[in-house]
């Protein structure tokens, strides 16, 4: 497993970092790195830049580190295993899947967006399952409203109104906007971290 994402500004003086993760959950966006030595069996695992797992000397090289993430506490699994010539891939499961798998299905249940309003930056997150709308990782209360062209979600960002329309689109099928103070949001498409 290579490197997955961009490195985040902290993380370019980590010699031994040979992962990194972008996990997209209701309550954010999460970053997993991992700090493998190859030759030490040193292991560090950093959620969100927060070190929550330290071995600085192992004898056995390959295996699994199990940990949750974010509010909810997903679980997930970093496998650690061996390749030839004295390599090793590093594998993340979360939630059971395999980290693309995961991705996937966010994709699908999720939507995204990401908004600058008066200074301020917010990261509004739609679940199409559940209609819950989070805000910079809090949950919002909504109004919900029948429209004539399908259905309107009512909150505010800060003081500004917003609303998420949802209508129906024969060729795309249920369609999402985002309005802030009135204008369309463009969505995000790979759920960027809020948090920057």
């Amino acid at each position: 497993m290579a490197l997955s994402g961009a490195l985040a500004k902290n993380t370019q003086d980590r010699s031994d970092l040979v992962a990194y993760w972008s996990v997209p959950l209701c309550d954010g966006m999460h970053t997993i790195e991992f700090e493998h030595g190859s030759t030490s069996g040193k292991r560090v695992l950093r959620i969100d830049g927060k070190e929550i797992l330290r071995r600085d000397w192992m004898f056995k090289l390959v295996g699994d580190e199990k940990f949750t993430l974010g509010n909810d506490q997903t679980k997930c699994e970093l496998r650690v295993d061996p390749q030839p010539h004295f390599t090793f891939s590093y594998m993340l499961y979360v939630d059971g899947k395999p980290y693309e798998k995961f991705i996937e299905k966010q994709n699908k249940f999720l939507r995204s967006w990401g908004v600058l309003f008066n200074g301020n930056r917010f990261r509004v997150v739609f679940e199409k399952q559940t209609l819950n709308i989070w805000v910079n990782g809090q949950l919002v209360e909504a109004e919900n409203a029948f429209v004539p062209d399908g259905t309107e979600m009512r909150f505010y960002l800060a003081d500004a109104p917003a609303t998420i329309k949802s209508s129906a689109d024969n060729k795309a099928g249920i369609v999402h906007n985002l309005y802030v103070n009135h204008k369309r949001v463009e969505e995000d498409s790979e759920l960027p971290d809020w948090k920057k």
